[in-house]
């Protein structure tokens, strides 16, 4: 063990790792939301995307010590075709941000209080 991780203190539990994995989770949709919308006027560029709730729980059926493996991202079907080839929607590529967004918010939220109650654990011995 070096100096270093001698002298933090790690303070986790199960669901401060689970959500750590939900909130990276919830980052990749964000960023392959963003590399749709920085496409919408690429000639032939497919919408790409990934179910979250089979990745989240393909990330929570993962070992910790594995630590967070990136989703697999595919062609979105079902989607309208321009003539060019491109099929990004800005609204569908709007209401996906907007629901990551709020998933993340959600994650923070949730993290907060996790931490909030593993602290006051802490500090109660103190009293």
């Amino acid at each position: 063990m070096s100096i270093a991780e001698e002298l933090t203190m790690q303070v986790t539990t199960a669901l401060s790792e689970a959500l750590g994995r939900y909130l990276d989770l919830t980052s990749e949709q964000m960023k392959l939301t963003a590399g749709n919308l920085a496409n919408v006027d690429t000639p032939g560029f497919k919408t790409q995307g990934f179910d979250f709730e089979q990745e989240l729980a393909r990330q929570m059926s993962t070992p910790s010590e594995a630590g967070f493996t990136a989703a697999v991202a595919q062609e979105v079907d079902g989607l309208v075709a321009r003539p060019d080839g491109n099929n990004v929607s800005l609204d569908r590529e709007g209401m996906e941000l907007a629901k990551a967004q709020l998933k993340f918010r959600m994650g923070i939220s949730l993290l907060k209080h996790e931490y909030s109650t593993v602290m006051s654990a802490i500090h109660a011995e103190t009293k």
